[in-house]
């Protein structure tokens, strides 16, 4: 698979990374280690060796089930995970921490669980505004200088907090939500991570799953599920609503001979080498059909017909719950 550059880090990542956060949590039940495990070397061994992960996913599973891959992987594979969403032992939310002595034990706790002496891309989760950014980046800085992490990233934040960032210590990637039903991120972030050579880190390039067409009722939503009951974009309704939307891309995925979900990925990576999605999938059909979508080859006038199948003031449904899209933008 086609290297390119994570920013100004050093690092070089495939075109298409793997999302392992639905591994975990929140997307069903969780898989096994050793499901999760193989369903990593899947990905491994068909080129996708960039992962992005969290301490949050799962409060921690997740890091710990790629740890056993990572331990026989470590020199081949990019690892990226994230700080700042506390969870509480019972698994709620314990809001967020930036705090300069919080973000190097959670550092600390990350390593343990990934098993691993270093990390390759440390991002901020989200930003407590409380916080001096600076005074954040600068710990996160220090664990550079420590040699216990490669790169740093930010996600969700605006494009003063990311210039800012950046002026403490190179901030090699910028993570928002970017897909066919959420591009905004064009407007203003793009371009500021752009300015500093940052790469653009798309997640849920997919909508959640809502652009592969796989979801049209409640009926196809597994058990423990949160999309239907949590968000805002397939709750009350809404999946409903945006159906019409999802029938728009799979028209023109026929005519492309693409699935959809292929026409979703290669809308993200058409917008340029520094934007890289990273979809996650606990199958390997769907792994592969992900992979796929790099051969696909959009035009202009491909990635503006998507953009009127898709207008944004036709997306029922905010991205998040007005809860968790206070932590946005700051």
């Amino acid at each position: 698979m086609r290297k390119v550059p994570l920013g100004t880090s050093g690092l070089s990542v495939p075109r298409l990374g793997y999302g392992a956060m639905g591994l975990a949590e929140f997307y069903g039940e969780a898989l096994s280690n050793a499901e999760a495990e193989k369903m990593l070397d899947a990905a491994f061994d068909r080129g996708v060796n960039f992962i992005d992960t969290a301490d949050m996913y799962g409060s921690g599973r997740n890091e710990e089930q790629i740890s056993g891959f990572l331990a026989r992987r470590r020199q081949d594979v990019v690892i990226a995970t994230k700080f700042a969403i506390v969870r509480t032992p019972d698994g709620g939310w314990g809001g967020l921490s930036n705090d300069p002595a919080y973000i190097k034990q959670a550092c600390e706790a990350s390593l343990k669980r990934l098993k691993t002496d270093v990390i390759d891309l440390y991002y901020m989760h989200r930003r407590d505004p409380n916080v001096p950014i600076e005074d954040s980046v600068g710990a996160m800085a220090d664990l550079v200088k420590a040699g216990k992490v490669r790169a740093l990233g930010l996600s969700e934040v605006n494009a003063a907090t990311l210039k800012r960032a950046n002026a403490v210590h190179p901030i090699a990637a910028l993570q928002c939500e970017y897909s066919i039903v959420t591009h905004e991120m064009e407007m203003e972030m793009i371009p500021a991570a752009r300015a500093i050579g940052a790469a653009f880190v798309a997640y849920s390039p997919l909508g959640r799953g809502l652009l592969t067409g796989a979801y049209r009722s409640e009926r196809d939503f597994s058990k423990g599920d949160y999309r239907m009951a949590g968000n805002p974009r397939f709750a009350d309704g809404a999946l409903e609503k945006n159906l019409a939307l999802v029938d728009a891309i799979a028209a023109i995925a026929e005519k492309k001979r693409a699935t959809p979900g292929q026409i979703a990925l290669a809308f993200v990576m058409a917008k340029g080498d520094d934007v890289i999605p990273i979809p996650g999938t606990k199958k390997i059909g769907r792994l592969e059909e992900n992979i796929g979508a790099i051969k696909l080859s959009l035009t202009a006038d491909d990635v503006a017909a998507i953009e009127r199948a898709a207008p944004p003031e036709l997306v029922a449904g905010d991205r998040y719950p007005a809860a968790s899209a206070a932590t946005l933008n700051h």
